[in-house]
């Protein structure tokens, strides 16, 4: 039987009711699924536990606190002397070996020295020739020629008083007519005579008095003090072909070897005090100026379990110029020797003590990107709350709190290092996140997933 042909108002009709039915059909599934995510997500939020944190707390402590300053340093020797020949000459040999405990004064090297030994010995004859000299200026020959000068005007002044005498005399013979004239006249010519030769006499003896006698000493002492100064000169080569040690220490460094020649200025032996060793610091000048010298001060060492004390021996009058600090010394006792120069160390020096501070953790004050301080603490409502802080003096465990808490507070000093303000906390010891975990792989009964 044929199907009757459907018009094509019909067929449009039918496609229509289609669509809305399966436009309706989609509605409808869209629908359910909605209902059924909403209520699966609804059930999960509601299942959901409020997240607590596990923190470790305490309350702020109340006890004395000092501060430690801690910088890098190198271990330097109390004193040291990098000793070099003035001259240039071969090493004849040496009488220490590197290690060696020497006193000041203690003959290390000796270089070659018989040209210096003769040039000395050469010296030695002409001071020797010179204090003979010098000898019989003074006691013989000096005092000869003022004698001889003091007797020639003694003499000169006997025979002028005799000439005068007799002068008088012929002039009271020839005034009586006893004498012709040519009598007195000869007087007269022997008295002229003797006053010549007697102030030549005198000008000689005065002369020998205020110069010649003082500068022939003067000239027999210049030529004993040349020839002094020679011979010294000559010794002072000599002593400069033995190298001593001007400290008492330990000998350090000895670069070259017997038989080698040492270059004049060039370090050949160097010796090091270490009964004592020096730790110098730099630290800035608001620092070093609530030092004092003898602070307690600690050096730890690389490889020794105890520090060891020190104390601060110096602190620079000035800064230094290139870095603008503070240099410091600290004083180390080392007359075991137990210490080697040059080692690195970390000091730590004993600066400013509060009696009775208010102090807590290092690790309890979190530090913001302005530089602030603040901490969390514990609320009475289970709830960490931050509170600024100001800080302190810090030492190696704990700083001071000058405000922002109360001995009454509870700070978190564990877990506090991301942890939001309004955070649900409960205090335990460290870990007890860890042990409340199920095991990875296994539900919180026990049963495998």
């Amino acid at each position: 039987m044929k199907r009757p042909m459907r018009t094509h108002d019909q067929y449009s009709a039918r496609s229509t009711q289609n669509k809305q039915f399966r436009l309706y059909r989609s509605l409808l599934l869209c629908s359910a699924t909605w209902a059924i995510v909403s209520a699966i997500g609804c059930t999960k939020k509601e299942s959901l536990p409020e997240t607590v944190v596990t923190v470790q707390a305490e309350k702020p402590e109340q006890g004395s606190i000092t501060e430690h300053i801690t910088v890098d340093a190198a271990l330097s020797p109390l004193t040291q002397a990098a000793l070099s020949p003035k001259i240039t000459a071969p090493i004849k040999h040496f009488d220490v070996q590197r290690g060696t405990r020497v006193k000041a004064g203690q003959l290390l090297a000796t270089l070659e020295n018989k040209d210096l030994q003769a040039a000395a010995l050469d010296n030695k004859g002409s001071f020797t020739a010179a204090q003979a000299a010098y000898d019989t200026a003074t006691q013989a020959q000096v005092p000869e020629d003022l004698q001889k000068a003091q007797l020639d005007l003694a003499q000169a002044t006997a025979n002028l008083k005799l000439n005068e005498s007799i002068v008088t005399s012929r002039k009271q013979l020839f005034a009586e007519g006893a004498i012709p004239g040519r009598d007195l006249d000869t007087a007269t010519a022997a008295l002229v005579q003797a006053q010549a030769v007697y102030d030549i006499a005198k000008q000689h003896y005065d002369s020998m008095q205020r110069v010649s006698h003082k500068a022939a000493l003067k000239t027999a002492e210049g030529q004993l003090a040349s020839a002094e100064g020679k011979l010294r000169g000559a010794e002072a080569q000599v002593s400069y072909s033995e190298i001593r040690s001007p400290i008492d220490g330990v000998v350090t460094d000895r670069s070259l070897f017997a038989g080698e020649t040492a270059p004049a200025g060039t370090p050949l032996i160097t010796v090091m005090d270490t009964s004592s060793l020096i730790a110098k610091v730099h630290l800035a000048q608001s620092v070093a100026q609530r030092l004092a010298v003898g602070d307690e001060a600690t050096i730890t060492i690389p490889g020794r379990e105890k520090d060891v004390p020190a104390k601060v021996s110096l602190i620079s009058p000035a800064l230094d110029p290139g870095s603008t600090t503070v240099e410091v010394w600290l004083r180390i006792d080392n007359k075991k020797g137990e210490l080697k120069v040059g080692t690195p160390v970390r000091a730590s020096i004993a600066g400013r003590s509060v009696a009775n501070a208010l102090k807590i953790p290092s690790a309890a004050v979190l530090t913001a990107q302005d530089n602030s301080k603040s901490v969390m603490v514990v609320g009475a409502d289970g709830v960490s709350h931050r509170k600024p802080v100001e800080v302190g003096i810090q030492n190696d465990g704990d700083i001071q709190i000058v405000s922002g808490l109360t001995a009454n507070d509870v700070v978190v000093t564990g877990g506090a290092y991301g942890l939001e303000d309004g955070t649900k906390i409960k205090v335990g010891a460290e870990g007890d996140d860890d042990k409340e975990k199920p095991a990875a792989g296994k539900s919180g009964d026990g049963d495998e997933k």
